[in-house]
């Protein structure tokens, strides 16, 4: 949710539709009739938000929703639009982690319902009114139909629009890593590949590479650091920035135990090793 600002970040949880009927005839609720929150922050807080729409397949709904929120700078983590299911992510910020959405879409009698569903953890809070905003602000721009199916065949192919790069410390950004390799390593690298980053921190090393030049941070391992963070990953991710074409002589002026503050691409990560890779770097103005 691009408008939601977590004290951490979300996660997501079904709840039923509710549907309304009277003279025979399936009446939904609007989004914002529909809405439930339930929870608290201290055991962790639930939304659910949820319309439903004549003449929508679940594959209608679902590709309707990627051009949606890719718009609005969701990370798309899994898109599997002929089962009606999508995960989606807000991006991570300074002060928040990446959380994820879940969309479930079905069809009965031809009426179509979407829900997305989402679950803060324990210590997180947003208001309500905030999320149904941004929640039902999504859900409300679904169309059935023959618009829907246009909507739907542009939206397919959409990718996420490209957020300017986020300034994070070099022991930040390996927490965060470290936290998410914890959790399920299996979303890493689609978390954060092709995401700039402006990463400030040590140099360890810096060393020739083929014709690249790469330059290592240094973070401390755990158990090194003066001050630990709550339900802190007990191991480091180190960070690795392949420097771009034209930055030999900058490059050959670091040293080790130097200030540094780069920005990069994140190419690549290794959940044994620990690692994850940026390239492109260059100084950041």
């Amino acid at each position: 949710m691009r408008n939601l600002r977590p004290t951490r970040h979300l996660a997501l949880c079904l709840a039923p539709t509710i549907l309304l009927f009277g003279g025979g005839t399936a009446n939904a609720a609007t989004c914002e009739e529909a809405f439930v929150k339930k929870g608290n922050p201290v055991t962790g807080l639930r939304f659910t938000a949820a319309v439903t729409v004549a003449d929508l397949p679940p594959a209608i709904a679902i590709g309707q929703m990627r051009g949606i929120v890719a718009a609005k700078g969701y990370d798309i983590m899994a898109d599997e639009a002929q089962y009606g299911s999508m995960l989606i992510e807000q991006p991570m910020t300074g002060g928040a982690r990446a959380f994820p959405i879940q969309i479930t879409a079905t069809q009965t009698g031809g009426i179509g319902t979407v829900v997305m569903e989402a679950k803060l953890r324990a210590g997180q809070s947003v208001g309500s009114d905030p999320a149904k905003a941004e929640m039902c602000g999504i859900l409300n721009q679904i169309k059935g139909g023959k618009a829907g199916a246009a909507a739907a065949k542009k939206g397919a192919t959409a990718t996420t629009v490209a957020a300017a790069p986020l300034k994070i410390s070099a022991l930040g950004f390996s927490q965060q890593v470290s936290k998410d390799t914890e959790r399920n390593a299996a979303g890493v690298l689609t978390r954060y590949k092709g995401k700039q980053f402006t990463v400030d921190g040590t140099v360890d090393y810096v060393t020739k590479d083929g014709n690249s030049f790469r330059v290592g941070y240094k973070v401390p391992q755990p158990y090194e650091q003066a001050i630990r963070l709550p339900n802190q990953a007990p191991f480091k991710t180190d960070i690795v920035c392949y420097m771009a074409p034209g930055q030999a002589a900058f490059s050959l002026q670091l040293k080790p135990n130097k200030g540094i503050k780069l920005t990069g691409t994140v190419e690549d990560f290794d959940e044994y090793r620990h690692v994850i890779w940026l390239k492109d770097c260059r100084p950041a103005q």
